[in-house]
C-alpha cells in the first residue's frame, strides 16, 4: 500500500470516527473515581490514580463532568480532578476542559448504560439508577462545592510553589 493511500485511510477514519478523532488526553490531579454516571450519585467504575492518563471524549455543557476512557474502561469523572498540560503550562479543572477544547455532550443513560456497563455487578439494577430521580441534589451540590474549595486549596498550592520557584530562580541569579 502506498504513502498516499494510508494518508487517504488515515483521513477516512478520523471522519468515520469523529468521536476518536476529537478525543483529548488529561491526567487525574489525584484518585478520582471513574462513575457510571455525571454525578457522585452513580456506582463507581474504578479509580483513577492521581497522575494516570485519560482520554477526553467531551463534557456537560456545565463543564463540571466530562466522559472519559481509562485505559478500556469509559465513564464519567468531575472535571476539578482533570488536568492538561500545554506548552509547558498546566490547566486545571473547568480550565482544563476548555484548553482541552472537549465538546459539548449531554448524557443518555439506556445507551450509554447499555454501551458500556452491561457486565457490571450494578447493571441487573439498572431500572432502578435510570429510574433514580437524585433528590439528594443538594448532598450532591456539597460535594460539588467541596470539590470546588479542593481545586481552588490545590491551585493556591500550585501558585505558591510556582511563586517560590521563581524566587530561588531570581535569588540564583544574583548570586
Amino acid at each position: 500500500m502506498s504513502y498516499k493511500s494510508l494518508g487517504a485511510v488515515a483521513i477516512l477514519a478520523t471522519l468515520l470516527a469523529p468521536g476518536a478523532a476529537m478525543a483529548a488526553s488529561a491526567v487525574a490531579t489525584t484518585n478520582v473515581n471513574l462513575r457510571a454516571g455525571p454525578s457522585t450519585a452513580y456506582p463507581a467504575v474504578n479509580v483513577v490514580g492521581a497522575g494516570e492518563g485519560v482520554r477526553v471524549h467531551g463534557c456537560l455543557n456545565s463543564r463540571s463532568w466530562c466522559d472519559v476512557s481509562y485505559g478500556r474502561q469509559r465513564g464519567w469523572m468531575s472535571s476539578n480532578y482533570l488536568a492538561f498540560i500545554d506548552r509547558g503550562r498546566r490547566y486545571t479543572g473547568t480550565h482544563a476542559v476548555t484548553a482541552l477544547r472537549a465538546p459539548v455532550i449531554t448524557f443518555s443513560f439506556g445507551k450509554y448504560w447499555d454501551d458500556h456497563y452491561r457486565g457490571r455487578p450494578f447493571y441487573r439494577d439498572r431500572d432502578r439508577w435510570e429510574r433514580r430521580d437524585f433528590r439528594d441534589a443538594r448532598q450532591e451540590l456539597r460535594h460539588e462545592r467541596r470539590d470546588v474549595r479542593d481545586a481552588r486549596r490545590e491551585l493556591r498550592e500550585e501558585r505558591r510553589e510556582l511563586k517560590d520557584a521563581r524566587k530561588r530562580v531570581e535569588h540564583e541569579r544574583w548570586r
